[in-house]
């Protein structure tokens, strides 16, 4: 009895964690799960406990949020956003863009950057374009494991637009791998389904 009354008291715990999370997330600009997360634990008055939720019990949670606070806000950025995606993969077609993010899963806030990812045998090339076209951008890198292997990868930030797009370019044959990061993890969408998403919205 004991244990089930435990058991009970530990998943509300998580679920006013996650659905603080999620409020953070949609109204604050948090965009960082884990630090989101933190964060409402320590505002439900519960700093030290390690009983969180995972990222896809937060991102459940968002999506009731945004359902039930943000629908018609939500799904016009959303449009604008997956509208900006396309725009940018449709320039970079030659270097086999993916869209990939809470842009592509749909839980973008207002507050939502642009995650595109391209496979290229070459990021100068890359880099190029972007300066023969006159492209407002910075460069930097990430760090993700394939594997047991850590990798550095070249990332472009394009600065043109309502919202930044975070482009990681990947070497040609890593199109069959998918890496583990906080966002590579999950799905991508290639040209046409980015359309089809459009339309169907």
């Amino acid at each position: 009895m004991h244990r089930e009354r435990e058991k009970s008291a530990n998943l509300r715990m998580r679920e006013r964690i996650a659905h603080q999370a999620a409020r953070i997330i949609a109204e604050d600009g948090l965009q960082n799960y884990a630090l989101a997360k933190h964060k409402a634990a320590r505002q439900i008055g519960a700093p030290d406990t390690h009983n969180l939720p995972d990222n896809e019990e937060v991102e459940r949670a968002l999506r009731d949020y945004q359902a039930l606070y943000q629908r018609g806000e939500q799904s016009a950025r959303l449009s604008q956003l997956r509208q900006q995606a396309l725009d940018a993969m449709r320039l970079l077609g030659q270097f086999n863009p993916y869209l990939t993010g809470s842009v592509l899963k749909g839980t973008a806030t207002r507050y939502s950057d642009i995650n595109l990812q391209l496979f290229t045998d070459s990021a100068k090339e890359v880099e190029l374009f972007l300066l023969a076209r006159q492209v407002s951008y910075k460069s930097g890198e990430k760090r993700l494991y394939f594997g047991s292997e850590e990798r550095a990868l070249p990332v472009f930030t394009l600065l043109d637009g309502s919202a930044e797009i975070n482009i990681t370019v990947f070497a040609a044959e890593d199109i069959r791998q998918i890496p583990r990061g906080p966002s590579e993890k999950n799905a991508r969408a290639h040209v046409r389904q980015v359309e089809a998403l459009l339309e169907e919205g």
